[in-house]
């Protein structure tokens, strides 16, 4: 069964200091994730490794949030920290949230 749409950053999208095109390319970003384990991927490894470049792309989102009178915050990390939490559970992946999202720099 698939994540619902509502499911996404939902906090960041009800919040109007986040920019909604913005916080679609978070989305955009952990769905790749998503589409690895529906997939059926289930090396570790390889879903950190994919954890790991959504992390670096939300880095790479900072200027740009920046730039559009918002930034990666207090809030921001915990809808994130909370869809990549609901991701791990709802495809059963043993990692830890923490380590998921390690190279943020948010």
């Amino acid at each position: 069964m698939q994540m619902l749409e509502k499911d996404y950053l939902a906090d960041m999208y009800r919040d109007p200091y986040f920019p909604d095109f913005l916080v679609d390319k978070i989305k955009t970003l952990l769905k790749e994730v998503v589409a690895l384990l529906e997939s059926g991927e289930s090396d570790l490894e390889v879903i950190q490794a994919a954890f790991d470049k959504a992390t670096i792309g939300i880095n790479e989102l900072e200027e740009e949030f920046d730039d559009n009178d918002s930034e990666i915050e207090t809030a921001a990390r915990e809808s994130i920290g909370e869809t990549v939490d609901l991701i791990l559970v709802h495809y059963k992946v043993a990692i830890d949230c923490e380590e998921a999202i390690r190279e943020r720099e948010w």
